[in-house]
């Protein structure tokens, strides 16, 4: 019998970020406290900058932001938003959305996955994802299962399950 598998990635649907920075431009635009401000969201090339003219101001626009993401189910472990930073009389704050998995990260999950995982269950690098398997299905869910559990600090996905 084939060995099943499965890939575990970190990737972000672009389209979705766009349309959670839409709709937070769209509530900043409307929101009372925001009027005259220039309190604004918008992408900066492949960052996404937010500005106001008050640090706080700066952070709320920041908030209503995750919460959109968090609304359109993407993590909050794939954004990476920088200190607020006084630029002239605007604070900015530049964020990113990260993807892939990085090598360092790779070898921490397949070492959880080697020690604390089922035996004779494989993980194998491949660029920016992790293709494990293993000649049990059961055993494979219950990979899925243990990093579910665990509290990783990048986020990631199951895909290509055979």
């Amino acid at each position: 019998m084939a060995d099943s598998s499965f890939d575990i990635v970190s990737k972000v649907e672009r389209q979705e970020v766009d349309n959670a920075l839409n709709q937070a431009a769209k509530e900043i635009s409307q929101r009372y406290d925001f009027k005259g401000t220039g309190a604004s969201i918008s992408w900066s090339g492949e960052k996404i900058l937010m500005e106001a003219n008050g640090e706080e101001r700066v952070k709320a626009i920041l908030d209503i932001f995750q919460s959109k993401l968090i609304k359109r189910g993407i993590s909050l472990k794939s954004l990476d938003a920088g200190e607020p930073q006084l630029s002239g009389k605007e604070y900015k704050i530049f964020a990113t959305i990260e993807e892939g998995i990085s090598q360092e990260n790779a070898k921490k999950v397949a070492k959880i996955i080697r020690d604390e995982g089922p035996k004779g269950v494989k993980a194998q690098v491949q660029g920016e994802e992790l293709r494990v398997s293993s000649k049990s299905r059961d055993d494979l869910q219950a990979v899925q299962t243990l990093l579910k559990e665990k509290d990783l600090d990048f986020a990631v996905q199951f895909v290509n399950y055979r």
